[in-house]
């Protein structure tokens, strides 16, 4: 009874805030995508990322590590999702950002949190964030075919990143005056990020429902056996593997949509990989909790 009460606190807060987000796309008002999603990146992920960051994960070197696995496990899907499109004569423009980066935000952050706690968070941070950089430079590239360096040096993202590293290399601490509005501020993402994906699947439509089916399983198993290796290759313990083993294990983010939409990439097909990974992402969620916790 212990393990499925706690199972069930980390899963239903997710299911909760998503069931918002579809029942609100079904019956509610409209519901404004884009201004809650530019709010979100702009401005609510970054306080998140700079309070939780310094909050949190003060040493230096748990953030290197982390950081440094994040990147290796980017490097591996890429490899493998490559060599594995170019088999199956798949357009790697289409469908190699959706296998390389996962739902670390919408999906990961919540579950890290109510897994492993403000420690869980501040972990699962320190990944989104290397995602969401590969995400907006790699992954947006892919999917126009040109680089946006302009973009990537504006990001706010970036810029808490950097400022967060500043605090822990100096060992700064910072006036509640300045921090507590931060903190309320970053408070509004998850269950904004949580909503947004509700209402966001229920949006989508599904294109070639076999292909989207197989690559889906492909991204999820693919994130399991990667995530589980690098955590023993790298000598990941605790909070940290199991968080890192939940971040390689999300389905295909929701912004590799907006990007082929953006860039005209055969959208409904990314729709169709992101709403099928989520689907199957939420059936294996108390399998992948049981594993890691």
């Amino acid at each position: 009874m212990n393990i499925v009460g706690g199972l069930l606190a980390v899963i239903t807060p997710v299911f909760a805030c998503a069931a918002i987000g579809v029942a609100w796309s079904r019956w509610g008002p409209n519901y404004e995508t884009k201004f809650i999603t530019t709010l979100v990146v702009n401005v609510g992920t970054p306080c998140l990322v700079f309070s939780t960051l310094t909050a949190t994960v003060t040493d230096t070197k748990v953030f290197v590590t982390m950081a440094f696995a994040a990147i290796a496990s980017i490097i591996c899907f890429a490899a493998i999702s490559a060599l594995i499109l170019s088999w199956s004569q798949l357009p790697q423009r289409v469908y190699l950002p959706s296998l390389i980066f996962g739902n670390t935000g919408n999906m990961g952050l919540p579950l890290s949190l109510f897994a492993f706690g403000d420690l869980g968070l501040g972990l699962a941070i320190v990944y989104f964030t290397v995602a969401a950089i590969g995400t907006f430079t790699f992954g947006s590239t892919l999917s126009s075919g040109r680089m946006r360096p302009r973009e990537l040096a504006l990001s706010p993202l970036n810029h808490a990143v950097i400022l967060s590293i500043l605090c822990m290399v100096i060992d700064v601490q910072l006036p509640s005056w300045v921090t507590n509005p931060i903190d309320l501020i970053g408070q509004l993402t998850i269950p904004l990020m949580l909503i947004t994906l509700g209402v966001s699947l229920h949006n989508l439509r599904i294109n070639a429902l076999k292909r989207a089916l197989l690559l889906s399983m492909l991204r999820i198993g693919m994130g399991f056996i990667i995530g589980y290796l690098l955590s023993s290759i790298l000598g990941l313990e605790g909070a940290m593997k199991g968080v890192f083993i939940i971040q390689c294990t999300m389905p295909v983010a929701v912004f590799n949509y907006l990007f082929a939409q953006r860039d005209g990439c055969r959208p409904e097909e990314v729709a169709g990989l992101v709403l099928i990974s989520t689907i199957i992402s939420f059936t294996t969620l108390p399998l992948l909790l049981l594993l890691v916790l």
